[in-house]
């Protein structure tokens, strides 16, 4: 989201040189700028450390392919704490390992997404309302399920399944 007007005081913001940054938007009332803002979210392949890995069918966001398990960070939350809560509440896991794997930039929706590979502690999925579906399936399987090459799922299970080799 770029700003035109601050959110605080309501005036019409003007560009200002902001160090190496260039021009950024800028309240001259408040006095401060005003950086472009986007959504942050975790998105989580989940292992039994082995060679099986939960996949998720949530119509919502594809008909055509299996998602992970992902949310949105909320404030005062740190990018692991979301991992974990999220992982509990779509699939009712625990989580005995965290592994950061990195960043993607998602065009679709002007998103970060911070990706991780996780060992669930337990094996008993449990939906929530939002899921309508969840499976342990094999990585090799599972490769062919989530959103093509390039996606962050497919570089999840294909960062897992080099793991195992």
């Amino acid at each position: 989201m770029r700003f035109t007007y601050c959110p605080d005081c309501g005036k019409k913001l003007i560009k200002k040189e902001i160090g190496d940054e260039g021009e950024i938007p800028y309240c001259e009332t408040c006095n401060r700028p005003l950086f472009d803002m986007f959504s942050s979210c975790i998105i989580v392949l989940v292992t039994d450390g082995k060679d099986k890995v939960v996949l998720l069918r949530q119509n919502y966001i594809s008909r055509d392919y299996y998602n992970l398990v992902s949310g949105y960070i909320k404030p005062k939350e740190t990018a692991e704490e979301c991992a974990i809560r999220e992982v509990e509440e779509e699939i009712g896991l625990k989580i005995a390992k965290l592994k950061f794997v990195g960043t993607q930039w998602f065009d679709k929706k002007d998103m970060l997404m911070i990706a991780f590979i996780a060992t669930a502690d337990n094996k008993e999925i449990k939906l929530s309302k939002e899921v309508d579906e969840a499976f342990w399936e094999d990585a090799k399987v599972a490769l062919n399920k989530v959103h093509p090459k390039g996606s962050v799922s497919y570089r999840l299970v294909s960062e897992f399944l080099s793991s195992k080799k």
